[in-house]
């Protein structure tokens, strides 16, 4: 017997109870549509980071300074004196593959503008930072060389900075704000750029030079700096640079063989691997949860296909009885099985796409369906069919024609 023919068979033996055959494929399209959905907001979730991590900067190295102890209380990483502006010097001059580099200097003060206040963080840097961060300007421009050497109150506020002291979307170039009573003039706003790797907005953020935030916010008119961001030149050397970096700080801290760092080198590397890492363990969590269903609507299936053997007994001992082969009713069976398990995965998948772009729209959660996340999806329900469905096949092979014939 021909496949065409055995399919033509399946397929009305099939329609013969729609509503059995539709509630027996609804475990098959739960299981795929969980499965595709789950995965899509793994992907979506991974996508997200990637995103964010190339917002930041997909190249940058921080470095910051070591912890220290106050009385038997610890500070914290960026607490200690560690670093300095001679680190930036023998970072520049001893380490190849990096592009741009820049002192960091940070504090967190309330901002006053006319009527108008906002506490939020200041940044203290260098010229380069805007190009290790990839971050353009909507209004005005960043601070120049000049500004850094002559310690100038100049302010670059970031978007939300600026949308609570004057306004979304103003223009408050030339304007003056005051930080702990020192004047500052505003000389640009940065473009809006969202959350960051961790969450944290780094549109509420006042970048000034390092030496002006060294000197005038936090009365310190030493060499020492919180920490230093770097660029490598190209994705494939951050983690070299990043090693050398550590070796080049080591040797001018002299630091001796066995004590620790009184730093810490992050790449943007190592937070993308450690969120993706995380986000793929979940993902793969939530899938095999979902992949029970799956392993359900499989086991529905041969159950359906038992109680559908018995129902056709006769049919199955007329077969047999007009020159039909145990081969015949054996894939007639199996192909039942598979269809029942490959229309539902169809289905399911509809499903799944349906419900991942609701989340997106109405819960705002990104979701991201890989093309061969809903191949394997696909295959491995019409495998799950097949699976449950050959003992049923085989039994059916394996009746006797006479008895069958003979069956009530």
């Amino acid at each position: 017997m021909s496949l065409l023919i055995i399919v033509r068979v399946a397929l009305k033996a099939l329609g013969r109870n729609k509503l059995r055959t539709a509630l027996t494929m609804l475990g098959m399209i739960i299981g795929v549509a969980a499965v595709i959905t789950m995965v899509g907001l793994g992907r979506g979730a991974q996508d997200e980071i990637e995103a964010q991590i190339q917002a930041a900067g997909p190249n940058m190295i921080r470095v910051r300074a070591g912890n220290y102890r106050r009385g038997g209380v610890s500070m914290g990483i960026g607490g200690a004196p560690t670093l300095t502006t001679a680190d930036i010097d023998a970072i520049r001059e001893q380490v190849p593959g990096v592009q741009y580099l820049t002192a960091s200097v940070s504090t967190r003060d309330q901002v006053i503008a006319a009527n108008q206040n906002w506490a939020t963080h200041i940044e203290g840097t260098d010229v380069e930072l805007p190009f290790i961060r990839l971050w353009g300007i909507e209004y005005g421009t960043f601070f120049d060389a000049n500004h850094v050497r002559a310690a100038a109150k100049v302010a670059v506020l970031g978007s939300v900075v600026r949308d609570n002291l004057f306004g979304p979307d103003a223009d408050p170039v030339g304007a003056r704000i005051r930080i702990r009573n020192q004047s500052f003039q505003i000389i640009g706003v940065m473009a809006s750029k969202g959350a960051g790797a961790f969450g944290q907005d780094q549109d509420d953020v006042i970048f000034a030079p390092y030496t002006t935030v060294q000197k005038k916010l936090r009365g310190r008119d030493g060499i020492n700096i919180s920490g230093i961001f770097v660029s490598a030149d190209s994705p494939d050397r951050v983690e070299r640079v990043a090693e050398d970096i550590s070796a080049v700080l080591r040797a001018e801290h002299e630091l001796v063989p066995g004590q620790p760092d009184d730093f810490m080198v992050r790449s943007q590397t190592d937070v993308t691997e450690m969120r993706s890492q995380m986000t793929r363990t979940m993902t793969g969590l939530l899938a095999s949860i979902a992949g029970v269903s799956l392993v359900v609507g499989g086991i529905g299936i041969m159950n359906i296909m038992l109680v559908s053997v018995t129902e056709r007994t006769r049919e199955i001992g007329l077969r047999r009885a007009v020159g039909a082969k145990r081969r015949d009713i054996l894939w007639q069976f199996l192909v039942e099985a598979a269809v029942l398990s490959l229309a539902g995965g169809l289905v399911g998948v509809g499903l799944g796409y349906g419900l991942s772009a609701g989340l997106t729209r109405f819960l705002q959660w990104p979701t991201a369906i890989p093309a061969d996340s809903v191949a394997a999806a696909v295959v491995f329900a019409a495998a799950t069919g097949i699976f449950f469905g050959f003992y049923p096949a085989r039994q059916a092979a394996r009746l006797d024609p006479i008895e069958s014939l003979r069956f009530e």
